[in-house]
């Protein structure tokens, strides 16, 4: 069983910064592909990157391309995504889960965090 835990959640203004980073609890994290997933207030549940399993190869949705960018250390079992040029629409819960495989559309994930929150005030 992998536990995940996200941090680095917070208020921030729009046009600012934040990393979230994904703490993996056991060394099996390296043969999972990771993703971060977003809720806002009454919206659905959406993707919004993932990364190989090495690190070479990511996703992103398209709404935060070129903003967004997600990377792992498999030596800290550890996964980030660093979010710049905030916005308000940005506001949401961000949750790390680990998959089989990494794809844009894949959704039958292994293990989920329970998420961090990030509020973009304008």
């Amino acid at each position: 069983q992998v536990q995940l835990v996200e941090s680095g959640g917070g208020l921030v203004q729009a046009g600012g910064s934040l990393r979230l980073s994904c703490a993996a609890s056991e060394g099996t994290f390296s043969s999972y592909a990771m993703y971060w997933f977003r809720q806002a207030p009454g919206k659905e549940h959406e993707f919004v990157a993932t990364i190989s399993r090495g690190g070479g190869t990511t996703f992103y949705a398209d709404s935060v391309k070129g903003r967004f960018t997600g990377s792992r250390d498999n030596a800290k079992n550890t996964v980030y995504l660093q979010m710049n040029s905030l916005k308000s629409e940005n506001t949401a819960v961000y949750y790390c889960a680990a998959g089989k495989i990494v794809a844009p559309g894949y959704k039958n994930m292994d293990y989920w965090g329970k998420g961090t929150l990030v509020t973009v005030s304008s």
